[in-house]
């Protein structure tokens, strides 16, 4: 007999549909905010209409636009914004972009909770991880200035309460976590995926089935994330295959959008990822792999890995992508392949010099030690990293 508790979290709304500016609107009114913060990706800013609709949308609630977030969502480019937002005095966040962009409009709500105007200063709220992998997180202030996110990837942050950031001084992307971190409101609207690139929309599509994947294959799974898991990866599978196939198919779009706030419904109620994740974290912050890069070069190795302890789950994962019969391993494989995605390390730029030092950083973040098979240490980690090389 299994027994347990599920939290529900902090996310109040999700709009799924609708014309982003004008959902926008209406949850500002509704919310009461006046000064309204903006993070917007500067592709969008350049290329789009996108922001421009917001402005109009908003109108003199629009109290600032925010300076560029670098990829991994470096501190110094955190920092800045929460600077400016607080001059601002911004009463609610908004963000049109990414994973980075994401996780920067968590971090400005932490600065601002927090009195953080200078970047060393993050040095006091960010987690550790202990070698049986608990994470101590220092006291920090809860956050009052609360977020709406409009993603254009599938990266499903938005969902979770939890930032990376990167301390480009040494190279090391840190766990940041408060569960009013999470969004109050995410607004998905296809459209705004229009603009992203096809190997980013596709490969952060993987990143979410990486969610799923690992969120199924757990060591802690929940009936109702097991439920969620589930569905996410028969959304994005089939999707993301049409979204290749017709980049103007909308509806698909939308699927793997609902996919993507699928699959990521285990992490904020505290279901522990695996290897995959924690080895990701490290390839994006050390080696400037993007978010779904790590996810295509890593999970079918970690699977396989896995496979000895978790054999029957995988089998979920392999029915659920449509490739039953599989191993779990060889139908995610199949999957990034038929994707035209990157399947190595190599392929996305990893310097073979820079394996030992991602297997020992990997070692210090907080899903490493929760992978269902044991990792005993670095060399364990290098062994898989050899493996996706």
């Amino acid at each position: 007999m299994i027994s347990g508790a599920y939290q529900y979290p902090e996310l109040e709304k999700v709009i799924y549909g609708r014309p982003f500016a004008q959902a926008l609107a209406d949850e500002v009114t509704a919310m009461g905010a006046n000064a309204v913060f903006l993070l917007a990706g500067g592709s969008l800013s350049r290329d789009t209409s996108w922001v421009g609709d917001i402005r109009t949308a908003l109108g003199d609630k629009l109290a600032g636009i925010g300076p560029r977030i670098g990829p991994h969502t470096p501190r110094i480019d955190v920092v800045a914004a929460a600077n400016q937002a607080r001059a601002a005095k911004a009463d609610l966040i908004v963000t049109l972009g990414g994973g980075s962009i994401t996780d920067g409009a968590k971090m400005v709500s932490l600065c601002l909770a927090n009195g953080v105007t200078d970047a060393a200063e993050l040095d006091d709220y960010r987690g550790v991880t202990q070698p049986d992998g608990t994470v101590i997180r220092p006291p920090r202030a809860e956050p009052v200035v609360r977020s709406i996110f409009i993603p254009i990837t599938l990266s499903a942050g938005e969902f979770n309460h939890n930032a990376g950031c990167t301390d480009t001084m040494r190279g090391v992307k840190e766990s940041f976590s408060h569960r009013k971190l999470v969004a109050r409101t995410v607004i998905l609207d296809p459209v705004v995926t229009t603009n992203t690139p096809d190997w980013l929309f596709l490969s952060t599509g993987i990143r979410a089935v990486d969610h799923a994947t690992e969120g199924l294959c757990s060591i802690a799974p929940q009936p109702l994330t097991d439920a969620t898991a589930l569905h996410a990866m028969r959304l994005l599978a089939p999707g993301l295959a049409r979204v290749k196939a017709d980049p103007k198919d909308m509806a698909a779009r939308l699927d793997c959008q609902l996919g993507s706030w699928l699959s990521v419904s285990g992490v904020p109620v505290g279901v522990p990822m695996g290897a995959s994740h924690g080895i990701g974290h490290v390839l994006g912050g050390t080696a400037g792999v993007p978010h779904g890069y790590t996810s295509c070069v890593m999970l079918p190795h970690v699977l396989r890995f896995n496979e000895p302890v978790n054999a029957a789950r995988q089998a979920w994962v392999a029915d659920a992508v449509g490739k039953p019969g599989q191993s779990g391993a060889e139908a995610i494989g199949g999957l990034i392949a038929d994707l035209g995605l990157p399947t190595r390390l190599r392929d996305v730029e990893v310097q073979r010099n820079m394996l030992d030092r991602i297997a020992e950083l990997s070692m210090h973040d907080r899903w490493v030690p929760t992978n269902p098979r044991k990792i005993d240490g670095p060399a364990t980690v290098r062994m898989l990293l050899d493996a996706a090389w």
